[in-house]
């Protein structure tokens, strides 16, 4: 839903940014792998010690640079699938490294292996979400569905629970129960988008079928 009116929203505000990477010889590329690498420190680094604010702001000041390169690639005209499949794939990558650092946190310090549990759950539906449209798209399904929570709703629930959470370092008391209700949301979240998705393909590919089908018995 997120990504329908918020992607764009900012793609024109960060144009002209974009177009300033440009003329100072930045690539698409180039972005894509600095952001990524920016959001991995701010997930890996900060939330396994439990600074969840500090975190956040670094991996916020990152998680834009996928609006940034594709941008810019248009921009120059050298929009490719390499570029997008890069960008994709990347995309997993990052956020595999938030909800990884929030599990490192409550296998460690925070100690609470339920919420640990969470986190991996929705480090894992959030990958099969993902895989889930890519492999039905793979087999000429147009998997034709917005989810409740995708990669746009699973960020921003995730870092601003997070960003908040973490006042709770600076004296700012109860507030850091909301990253568990962020968690908890997510999870439920994501089992069912994942559920939306896979009765979309299922019901997509029986039509599918069906017309291949009728198709087969009108030519014969």
């Amino acid at each position: 839903m997120l990504n329908k009116y918020a992607r764009a929203f900012f793609t024109r505000v960060l144009t002209p940014f974009a177009a300033f990477l440009l003329r100072r010889g930045v690539s698409p590329d180039a972005v894509t792998l600095i952001g990524t690498a920016g959001v991995m420190a701010g997930a890996l680094v900060f939330f396994p010690r439990g600074e969840f604010f500090w975190g956040t702001i670094v991996i916020t000041l990152f998680v834009f640079s996928d609006l940034v390169d594709g941008n810019m690639a248009r921009q120059a005209g050298v929009s490719s699938r390499w570029g997008a499949f890069l960008d994709s794939t990347l995309d997993r990558v990052a956020d595999s490294a938030v909800f990884g650092g929030i599990a490192l946190w409550y296998a460690g310090s925070g100690d609470n292996n339920v919420l640990c549990a969470v986190a991996i759950f929705c480090l894992a539906s959030g990958q099969v979400v993902s895989y889930t449209k890519a492999r039905g798209e793979s087999i000429g399904l147009p998997v034709a569905v917005n989810g409740l929570v995708e990669r746009a709703e699973r960020l921003v629930i995730t870092l601003v629970a997070a960003g908040l959470a973490g006042l709770h370092n600076f004296g700012v008391p109860g507030i850091d129960i909301l990253l568990p209700i962020a968690l908890w949301a997510v999870a439920v979240g994501s089992l069912v988008t994942l559920g939306q998705r896979v009765v979309t393909v299922r019901r997509e590919s029986a039509e599918a079928d069906a017309a291949a089908a009728t198709g087969s018995e009108a030519t014969s």
